[in-house]
């Protein structure tokens, strides 16, 4: 459990991931993302597909934000060899930390043997790089996100994700499932889709359990900090 009583406005961007993900994103986007990551002290920065990566590469030399990337992102419905051959040429760009997309589609489906078995074929392909499996909360039911849950736990990823960003949110039931789900075992918990006002409810998440928020808004969040102590959500800084 995140102590935010430990973490003032630099050291708090550590749980944080920005992402610049829409599909019509420019190089200056992404630039400027790379820069914000570096000012905010993110923990990663995303982009929606490796392509980006050079570019990513390039502004965070020199700094210790990880160049991130999603995997078949947003939809999840690659076939795992296609997933997995991604997840090599990522690695190979210089990615650092991935979020493939679970399909969803066959979670629902019940097709749990090739849902777990695109899980290990990531994490084989991920060569030893930060992994992250995406759920997307929106379109599952509890039952479903604990049962994806179980099987990122048994494929040996590093972090459950709550979505894509792309689609609707999650509330506190489904993030609990899933806290629920993964207690006792090594799977860290990334919360992304935080809906508005988006400073109070990343807050709320992180003080509910979460290790990491993934979302465009780090900066704002990051910003209103000390707001949401001065109004009593985040409890007081105390070095």
């Amino acid at each position: 459990m995140v102590d935010l009583t430990k973490y003032d406005k630099k050291s708090i961007g550590k749980l944080f991931d920005l992402a610049v993900l829409p599909k019509n994103i420019t190089e200056d986007d992404v630039r400027k993302g790379a820069k914000d990551a570096v000012k905010y002290n993110c923990a990663s920065y995303y982009t929606n597909s490796y392509f980006w990566t050079p570019v990513v590469k390039e502004e965070l030399a020199g700094s210790d934000v990880l160049i991130a990337a999603g995997i078949d992102f947003p939809w999840g419905v690659s076939p795992s060899i296609v997933k997995a051959f991604e997840t090599e040429q990522a690695v190979k760009a210089g990615c650092q930390s991935l979020d493939i997309t679970i399909n969803m589609s066959a979670l629902r489906s019940k097709m749990y043997d090739k849902v777990l078995q695109e899980l290990k074929d990531f994490k084989a392909a991920a060569q030893g790089c930060l992994t992250k499996g995406i759920i997307e909360f929106c379109h599952a039911t509890l039952e479903e996100i604990e049962i994806a849950c179980k099987m990122i736990a048994e494929a040996g990823l590093d972090y459950a994700k709550t979505g894509t960003g792309q689609f609707d949110g999650l509330d506190m039931t489904q993030f609990m499932k899933m806290k629920e789900t993964l207690k006792g075992t090594s799977v860290k918990l990334k919360v992304s889709g935080v809906k508005y006002p988006r400073p109070q409810n990343a807050y709320m998440f992180l003080l509910a359990g979460a290790d990491l928020i993934g979302t465009r808004a780090a900066p704002d969040i990051i910003e209103n900090l000390d707001l949401m102590r001065e109004i009593g959500i985040v409890p007081p800084y105390k070095p």
